[in-house]
C-alpha cells in the first residue's frame, strides 16, 4: 500500500467518524438551547440551515462556558484559601464556596476577555 492509499483511507476513516459524531448531536440536548444558538448565529450574518451544525456551536459554546466556570472556581478556592491560611482560628473556616467577580475576572483574562 503506497502513501496516497494511507492517506486516502485515514481521510475516509476521519469523515466516517465526523459524520457519525454530527448524526449524535441529532440525538443530545445541549445546554445552550438551538434558538439562542441560531438567533446569535443569524446576528452574526451565519445562516445554519442543519440542526447538527447548530448543535455542534452549542456543545463548543457549552464547553467554554464550562471551562470558564471551572477556572473561575479554582481561582475562588484559592483566593479563600488564602484567607484561611491568614486567620488564626482555623477551626471556624466555612466550608462554603463563594465566588466574585474577581475570580470571574481572572478566568476570563486567561481565555483574553476583559470585563
Amino acid at each position: 500500500m503506497n502513501h496516497n492509499q494511507q492517506s486516502n483511507e485515514v481521510r475516509h476513516d476521519d469523515e466516517n467518524a465526523l459524520s457519525d459524531f454530527l448524526a449524535s448531536l441529532t440525538d443530545y440536548t445541549p445546554t445552550i438551547p438551538d434558538e439562542l444558538v441560531e438567533h446569535y448565529l443569524a446576528k452574526s450574518g451565519f445562516q445554519c440551515p442543519d440542526v447538527r451544525l447548530t448543535r455542534l456551536v452549542a456543545v463548543a459554546a457549552q464547553k467554554f462556558v464550562s471551562d470558564i466556570a471551572i477556572d473561575a472556581l479554582q481561582h475562588c478556592k484559592a483566593r479563600q484559601a488564602a484567607v484561611v491560611r491568614d486567620k488564626k482560628d482555623k477551626q471556624q473556616r466555612d466550608k462554603r464556596l463563594i465566588m466574585n467577580m474577581e475570580d470571574l475576572s481572572k478566568a476570563l483574562q486567561e481565555v483574553i476577555i476583559t470585563l
